[in-house]
């Protein structure tokens, strides 16, 4: 399988970034992953619902370029559905059963997800009602990817 984390920004600190690499190291004896990130937009303190939706939009039209046609797309957005790791990884091993090997996970930037990028998504997951610094959200997304692998293998995995 493949699988493409899709995000919105930089990964500016030395911890998060070794993290994200640590994860892809363990993830590579399971799948194929790439990570791909895209520019954000500085979100002025005081900026208004307006300016928030076209920072949303101009973001989403970055990411768009990015999600081709035979992916499944997983949108993480904080309405979305929630799952503990089994169901994570039940789900995961149901979309390859049916033949979506290309999945992209999207995490959008600080203000979250542009409605283009939520309606091209094939499902919508979320991790928690709480908010995460999206440069975590990788974090904790690859290290649920992998956990949901070691499930699937029957794999010992901390609980």
């Amino acid at each position: 399988m493949k699988i493409t984390i899709l995000c919105v920004g930089k990964i500016k600190e030395d911890f998060y970034r070794k993290a994200v690499a640590e994860y892809a190291k363990r993830l590579s004896r399971y799948c194929r992953l790439d990570v791909i990130e895209t520019a954000d937009e500085k979100t002025p303190d005081s900026a208004g619902a307006a300016l928030e939706m076209q920072i949303k939009e101009k973001e989403g039209r970055r990411l768009l370029k990015y999600l081709k046609e035979d992916a499944y797309v997983i949108a993480l957005a904080i309405n979305g559905k929630e799952f503990d790791s089994l169901q994570m990884s039940s789900a995961m091993e149901q979309l390859a059963l049916k033949g979506k090997s290309n999945l992209i996970f999207v995490i959008g930037g600080s203000l979250g997800l542009s409605e283009e990028i939520l309606k091209r998504a094939d499902e919508r997951w979320s991790f928690s009602r709480l908010t995460f610094p999206h440069q975590l959200m990788r974090v904790i997304l690859l290290e649920q990817i992998y956990r949901s692998y070691r499930i699937m293998q029957h794999e010992p995995y901390h609980k």
